[in-house]
C-alpha cells in the first residue's frame, strides 16, 4: 500500500485494487483565514485527482474544498459516502459533478472490486462537525489503515476487532476558535490555551494507545493563518497557550510519552506500507523544513496576500438589510425550536463593525432573542452571550444563504466573543442549524438524547457513576478521571461535580452519580 501525503487531512492511498483520495483541501477556507500548512497548492492535483474512489469525511471546508473538487478531481471516481442523517454532503458533491456513489453503512465492512475492503464510521451528533464526521478504515492484501482524521469516536474497539492496524492517521492539533477569540486578559487566554493544548495531546495519546497501530501519522492540522489580523494564531512565537502545535511538536511531545513510531507526511511525502514495515521519502528533510517554519510562513504570507484581498473584495453587500434578512431567516427557526432555544435560554447579541473583523467601529447591534423568539435591534439590555464581527461577513453569509455559521464565521476566528457564565454548546449548535432540515434533525437528536436512560454504571473509588458521558456518550470507564469530587471526561474535557451531578463545563448535561455507602 502506498500513502502519499497531500496536505492537512488529505492523502492518496494506492493499492493494486484501486486508489482512494481523501479530503483534498487546497484553497483557503473560512473567510480566507485558514490555509493548508505546509502549502500544497503546487502539487499536481489533476494527477492526484485521477483516482478510483473519493472519500470526503465531512463538510467542514478544510475537508470539503468545492473548488478543488470541481476543477481537479475525476468525476469518474466513486464517492465513498458516510451514512449521515441528512443528504447535504451527497447533494453538494452531485452539484460539483459527481454521479457515482457507494453509500456505506456505518460500522459495516464493505468489499469493493479487487478485494479492497472499507468501513466508514459515521458520527451523527449535532456537535459532530457540520452535523456529521467520520473515519475511514481500509484493508487490502493484509495491510490495514485507519484514517481517523479529526473525528472523535467514543471507542476505537470496533476497528481493532477487524485486525491489527498498521497505520493510524489522526488529528493532534487545534481546529477551533477557543480561547483565542474570547475577550479575556492575555494571561487567562494563555492559561486556558495551555489547558486545551494539553487536553488535545492527552486525547491523542489515548486514541493511539487504544488502537496500538504500528505507525502513527499526525494529520488534520494545524492550518496556518496568513492574514495580518490573524497572524498571531500561528505557533511561531513560543506561546505555550497556542492551540495549533505543528507536526514537529507532535513528535517531540509524543517522544515524552514513549512514542517512537510517528511518521510525518509533508505534501509530496510517500510512505510504502506493508505488514512488516513503513518506508517514507520526503520532498525535503523534515527537521530542516520545521526549523525554517517562520521564514516559510513569511514567504507564504506574501505570496497568498492577493488571494486574501480578492476574497475580501467579494464579501461586502451593503444593499442587504441585515436585520430584515436575519428576521426572515431566523425567526421561523426560533418558532420551531424547543431544545436549542431552551438550551440557549437568553438573548445573543451581535455587534457588527465597519471592518472585516473586530478592529472597526460598531455600526449596528442585533439581538437574537431565544426566549422571545425574535430577531431585533439591541435595546441596551444585559446579555450573557455576545459576538463582535464585521458587518460585511454577515452580509456575505446572507448573500450565499449560508446555513452553518460554525462552518464559516466562527471557524474563521474573525470575531471576538464574550460570555457570562459557562460555555453553552446550544448557542453554537443553533447557528450551525440555520435550515429547517438541520434544525429538525438537531431537535430530534436532543429529544432522544434527553430521554435516554443510562442504566449501565462504572465505579470511581467511592462513586458509582453512569458509564456514558452525558455530553456525547463517551465511555467514562475509559475516558473518565476523578480528582476529589470532580469527574473529567478526557474525550472533550468536560467536567462534572459528582455530589450534585451538575456539569461544570456547559449548561445542562447533568450526570447521574451516587456515593457508595
Amino acid at each position: 500500500m502506498r500513502i502519499t501525503g497531500t496536505g492537512h487531512a488529505s492523502m492518496r492511498i494506492d493499492t493494486s485494487a484501486g486508489s482512494i483520495l481523501c479530503d483534498p483541501w487546497v484553497n483557503p477556507a473560512y473567510f480566507a483565514s485558514w490555509f493548508p500548512f505546509p502549502d500544497n497548492s503546487e502539487l499536481d492535483w489533476k494527477a492526484l485527482g485521477d483516482v478510483d474512489y473519493l472519500y470526503v469525511s465531512h463538510l467542514h471546508r478544510d475537508h470539503f474544498d468545492a473548488k478543488n473538487l470541481r476543477e481537479n478531481i475525476s468525476k469518474k471516481a466513486t464517492v465513498l459516502l458516510p451514512e449521515y442523517p441528512t443528504s447535504q454532503l451527497e447533494d453538494e458533491l452531485r452539484e460539483l459533478g459527481f454521479t457515482k456513489f457507494f453509500k456505506t453503512k456505518s460500522n459495516e465492512v464493505h468489499e469493493l472490486d479487487g478485494g479492497l475492503k472499507v468501513m466508514i464510521q459515521a458520527l451523527i451528533s449535532p456537535t459532530d462537525g457540520p452535523i456529521g464526521d467520520s473515519s475511514l478504515w481500509i484493508e487490502h492484501d493484509g495491510v490495514r489503515v485507519l484514517n481517523q482524521n479529526d473525528a472523535r469516536p467514543t471507542d476505537l474497539g470496533i476497528f481493532a476487532e477487524l485486525g491489527h492496524v498498521h497505520a493510524h492517521m489522526l488529528q493532534f492539533s487545534g481546529a477551533i476558535w477557543y480561547p483565542m477569540v474570547y475577550e479575556l486578559p492575555e494571561s487567562a487566554k494563555t492559561a486556558f490555551g495551555k489547558q486545551k493544548r494539553d487536553r488535545q495531546f492527552d486525547r491523542t495519546w489515548r486514541y493511539i494507545d487504544d488502537l496500538k497501530a504500528d505507525h502513527v501519522f499526525p494529520i488534520a492540522g494545524p492550518p496556518c493563518f496568513l492574514d495580518d489580523e490573524l497572524w498571531q494564531f500561528n505557533d511561531i512565537f513560543g506561546d505555550e497557550g497556542n492551540i495549533f502545535p505543528d507536526q514537529s511538536v507532535f513528535l517531540s511531545e509524543y517522544a515524552k510519552v514513549g512514542g517512537t513510531n510517528g511518521i510525518v507526511l509533508l505534501p509530496g511525502s510517500v510512505t510504502e506500507l506493508s505488514e512488516g514495515e513503513a518506508t517514507t521519502t520526503h520532498p525535503t528533510p523534515i527537521d530542516e523544513f520545521f526549523a525554517n517554519k517562520k521564514a516559510y510562513l513569511e514567504e507564504m504570507r506574501q505570496r497568498k496576500a492577493p488571494i486574501i484581498e480578492a476574497e475580501k473584495a467579494s464579501w461586502r453587500h451593503p444593499e442587504i438589510d441585515v436585520l430584515g434578512e436575519l428576521k426572515k431567516r431566523i425567526e421561523p427557526l426560533l418558532e420551531e425550536s424547543i431544545y436549542l432555544a431552551k438550551g440557549v435560554g437568553g438573548p445573543v447579541r451581535f455587534d457588527l463593525t465597519d471592518s472585516f473583523g473586530t478592529s472597526g467601529e460598531v455600526i449596528e447591534s442585533i439581538v437574537v432573542d431565544f426566549p422571545g423568539k425574535q430577531v431585533r435591534p439591541y435595546a441596551d439590555e444585559k446579555v450573557r452571550y455576545r459576538f463582535k464581527t464585521g458587518r460585511a461577513l454577515i452580509e456575505h453569509l446572507i448573500h450565499i444563504d449560508e446555513g452553518d455559521w460554525v462552518n464559516s464565521l466562527f471557524l474563521s476566528c474573525r470575531f471576538s466573543a464574550a460570555r457570562i457564565g459557562q460555555y453553552n454548546e446550544f448557542v453554537y449548535a443553533f447557528f450551525k442549524c440555520l435550515s429547517e432540515e438541520r434544525l429538525q434533525y438537531a431537535e430530534g437528536w436532543y429529544d432522544e438524547h434527553e430521554k435516554a436512560v443510562e442504566a449501565e454504571d462504572t465505579q470511581f473509588g467511592d462513586w458509582t457513576v453512569q458509564r456514558r458521558c452525558p455530553h456525547l456518550k463517551a465511555d467514562l470507564s475509559r475516558f473518565g478521571i476523578v480528582d476529589g469530587n470532580t469527574l473529567t471526561c478526557q474525550l472533550h474535557g468536560w467536567k462534572f461535580d459528582l455530589p450534585s451531578g451538575r456539569c461544570l463545563t456547559s449548561v445542562g448535561h447533568k450526570i447521574r452519580a451516587e456515593k457508595n455507602a
